[in-house]
């Protein structure tokens, strides 16, 4: 393995907006840094459905004080990828794509983090990896056979086959609208009663309008049993059914890599949301020099962090080292 030469002010663990922001942060200060990623640039935003439109508009997600101009006032999954390929060449970012972390340590003066790569030595690091990599499983069987997808890409390849969606949150219900719209057949399963509150108010009414008129037929209070190469088994308030299927998209949501965090040497705390241990005026964990930033600050709760309201992480980060440790 090659051993990287010197020792950088911060490394960061993850390309996403808000990894890049920490080194934009670091460049603006003078501080010396690399960024790391197991994938693409914004990893995440890459694995989005390709006719994806942001929730919110395009100043919310500038950073490195980029201009992010989009065609309309909520930016599509392809111009935020033009934008932060340009946000990493305008601030000459030192990024390392596909390069996986494999281990963080602690030692004299900072940290040494060992990749499939290299090894790197730093004085402080920055997890910023964000909650998109591991799919929260629903743990039924027949879950790991090919027809079964935890991520929705486009609509074109169910075009004419059965698919049953599982969830009933935004991701979901833009999978079933889409899919239905292109030609499928579509099915909901759904734990909850109804469609979520939170579901885009521009969108709740669509759904539940090709539900009541039965376009998109849904199982309420309801969840999968079973997973057949034809078929799927349903656990509903009327009892079990059985219905033919071809694809089952499963938009049940994506978990933290808590194992990661915890050989790390954060502590994890005891509260549903295994939150993990940090100071939010500084971003420090409970270990010296070893940062959170984003929404891995929120452990399972993924929806309390988003690029717009966590850009800040970075200022509170590059602020803390320079007061503690330049």
């Amino acid at each position: 393995m090659m051993e990287n030469p010197g020792v950088l002010d911060m490394l960061v663990i993850g390309a996403g907006p808000i990894g890049l922001n920490c080194g934009i942060r670091c460049a603006a200060a003078g501080l010396s840094h690399v960024i790391l990623d197991r994938g693409v640039l914004v990893n995440s935003i890459g694995n989005y459905p390709l006719n994806m439109t942001f929730f919110s508009t395009s100043d919310r997600l500038e950073i490195g004080d980029v201009p992010f101009v989009s065609h309309l006032p909520k930016p599509t999954r392809s111009e935020a990828l033009e934008y932060y390929r340009r946000v990493a060449m305008h601030w000459r970012l030192n990024l390392r794509l596909y390069e996986e972390v494999l281990a963080v340590e602690p030692e004299a003066g900072g940290f040494r983090t060992v990749t499939a790569k290299g090894t790197w030595r730093s004085r402080t690091v920055v997890i910023a990896t964000g909650f998109y990599d591991i799919p929260n499983p629903m743990r039924v069987s027949g879950e790991s056979l090919p027809k079964v997808h935890h991520y929705y890409r486009e609509a074109h390849p169910y075009f004419g086959q059965r698919i049953l969606v599982v969830g009933g949150a935004n991701s979901a219900v833009d999978v079933a609208l889409e899919t239905w719209r292109k030609g499928a057949e579509v099915t909901m399963v759904v734990r909850e009663p109804a469609i979520r509150e939170s579901v885009k108010y521009w969108v709740r009414p669509d759904i539940e309008n090709r539900i009541r008129s039965g376009e998109i037929r849904a199982y309420f209070e309801s969840e999968v049993t079973d997973i057949r190469e034809t078929e799927v088994e349903l656990l509903t308030p009327q009892g079990i059914i059985t219905l033919g299927n071809d694809f089952v998209l499963a938009m049940t949501g994506y978990l933290p890599d808590f194992a990661f965090l915890q050989r790390c040497g954060i502590r994890l705390r005891d509260d549903a949301m295994r939150t993990p241990e940090h100071d939010p005026g500084t971003m420090e964990t409970n270990v010296p020099g070893l940062y959170l930033a984003g929404v891995i600050c929120g452990g399972l709760q993924t929806n309390k962090w988003f690029i717009e309201n966590s850009r800040e992480h970075a200022d509170r980060i590059v602020r803390h080292l320079c007061a503690t440790r330049i």
